[in-house]
């Protein structure tokens, strides 16, 4: 059953509840990412790099992804678009919980005048991390 999205209207992200730690969600994630042929360009671990300069930091990972089938017509229709793609998938604690965190495809598809048909390019995003809750 998919985990239950909380929006926030204001950063238009949606965040789920998710089993596991932070370390084995990121790691299904990547593999899912890479089962469904698309391409896993890093994974940012905030909360290491912090820890790197003696700072404390929630644990929290960046997982940057996408298809260049998929996200090239979109740059080309709307440049600016890359500033938000490749897609992101926030992972986090909150306070034991795991939680995976994005801006919601159509937030995307608004903020860049997206075509239906280029929206529907992002829209995989959803369904991929409902499959974290499997």
């Amino acid at each position: 059953m998919p985990a239950s999205p909380t929006p926030d209207a204001e950063s238009g992200a949606i965040t789920k509840t998710v089993p596991g730690a932070v370390g084995d969600t990121v790691s299904r994630l990547t593999a899912l990412v890479d089962a469904r042929g698309m391409t896993v360009f890093a994974v940012i671990d905030h909360s290491g790099e912090a820890q790197r300069v003696g700072l404390g930091l929630r644990d929290t990972k960046l997982v940057i992804f996408g298809s260049p089938t998929a996200g090239t017509p979109v740059m080309q229709a709307s440049p600016l678009a890359a500033l938000d793609l490749p897609l992101k998938v926030l992972v986090w604690d909150d306070d034991g919980q795991t939680r995976v965190s994005f801006i919601r495809p159509e937030v995307l598809a608004a903020r860049h005048h997206l075509s239906d048909e280029l929206a529907s390019r992002l829209a995989g995003i959803g369904p991929l991390t409902d499959a974290l809750s499997d």
